[in-house]
């Protein structure tokens, strides 16, 4: 006979939803007819540290699932367990473009977060942002989220990614040995974890400026101690992006 787990009850003594609310089983089949829909996922996580915790441990794999499925099974394959206990913020990546503040990360302009309704997440551009010794590493990078026309800085790109058995990598165990430091403040936005500076580590390849179709001096970013990973760039002219590509 096979038992279902049973979760802890984390209601609080003055919370509304003690008074009676639907089954755990009940809200998983309104969320699949709503196709798992991330804002109201977020909405429902606000009522109360109940509704929360069903969010963390069904809503956002579900999510996560319907929204990457090829990806997903990736990440789990050979026994990896990076998503396990963090499918918030694997949902919150893969639909959010994090932006910046002046003084923050990348310190230099203001450009707030959003949603991001389609992004395409890939193996193969990830290989692009991998020193060639660190190249049998698996990591998915999306497309740069582009923000044009921005004064100085001129046309903007964040792009964003996560490693596959991250704790396992070539990458952490390089940023380990040379003994590159976590930024003193800052956090990862998807997961509140510490953040190493790749700019900083020197293992930033020209091949990333070639695959996003950026300048080589202004690139930048950033990789969690949980294997996320955000950046940003500053995206050539349309017409040079495309000579990069053909380079590379």
């Amino acid at each position: 006979m096979i038992l279902t787990k049973q979760y802890r009850c984390i209601h609080s003594a003055s919370c509304q939803c003690t008074k009676g609310h639907l089954s755990e089983d009940m809200i998983f089949l309104v969320f699949h007819n709503l196709n798992w829909n991330p804002k109201l996922i977020a909405t429902l996580s606000c009522v109360c540290k109940w509704f929360d915790d069903l969010a963390k441990r069904v809503l956002w794999k579900e999510f996560c699932r319907t929204r990457a499925p090829k990806m997903l099974c990736d990440l789990q394959s050979n026994g990896s367990h990076i998503v396990d206990g963090n499918w918030r913020a694997l949902g919150k990546l893969l639909i959010y473009c994090s932006g910046c503040t002046k003084g923050g990360l990348f310190n230099s302009i203001q450009i707030p977060g959003h949603f991001v309704y389609q992004t395409r997440f890939s193996r193969t551009s990830g290989k692009s942002f991998l020193l060639p010794q660190c190249r049998t590493d698996v990591l998915y990078v999306c497309d740069p989220c582009e923000h044009l026309d921005q004064g100085e800085e001129g046309d903007v790109g964040f792009f964003r990614g996560i490693f596959k058995s991250f704790a396992t990598s070539k990458v952490r165990k390089m940023l380990i040995n040379k003994g590159a430091k976590l930024h003193p403040t800052e956090v990862c936005p998807y997961c509140k974890a510490k953040l190493w500076s790749m700019l900083q580590a020197k293992m930033i390849p020209q091949s990333a400026s070639c695959r996003l179709g950026s300048y080589d001096d202004c690139i930048e970013y950033y990789v969690c101690l949980n294997g996320h990973m955000l950046g940003i760039c500053t995206l050539l002219p349309l017409s040079d992006s495309e000579e990069a590509s053909e380079l590379e």
